[in-house]
């Protein structure tokens, strides 16, 4: 089990309290869409995924990214039990929808990106780290169906 320190916990809880999901989820995912291309395998119905522009303006896209966010709010819900929590994404990501699990590092770097340009100077190193800290260990608990 992951031990949180107070700080973490606290700075955890006030990113997702103070985040626009509907602004950084839809951001974070054309980002990821963008400088990773092969990660668009993945989404083949979602329609225009031909350039930067199509990307961005894609409400498919801007849903799916906010979705993205909401998962990693139960993450922060359930910090103590992230196995259990992400258990069923898990499967779904493996072995419905054979997503590479390296794509979650991927993403979790954009959402990284994002959250900064939002934050500016609130975003300091030790709030970095425990932002990375907590992708990580969701990184970990929904790869695990992969092992």
């Amino acid at each position: 089990m992951v031990k949180w320190t107070d700080f973490e916990r606290a700075t955890i809880q006030d990113i997702f309290s103070k985040m626009d999901y509907e602004t950084v989820g839809p951001a974070a995912l054309s980002r990821c869409l963008i400088v990773y291309p092969w990660t668009q395998r993945y989404f083949g119905n979602f329609g225009n995924l031909y350039n930067a522009a199509a990307i961005i303006g894609n409400p498919l896209v801007a849903k799916h990214g906010t979705i993205i966010l909401h998962g990693l709010e139960r993450g922060v819900k359930n910090m103590d039990n992230m196995k259990e929590t992400y258990a069923e994404l898990s499967v779904l990501h493996s072995e419905k929808l054979r997503v590479d699990p390296d794509n979650f590092g991927l993403i979790s770097n954009c959402l990284t990106i994002v959250l900064a340009a939002q934050m500016g100077k609130a975003f300091t190193g030790e709030v970095q780290a425990a932002f990375q800290k907590f992708l990580a260990v969701v990184i970990a608990a929904l790869g695990k169906q992969y092992h």
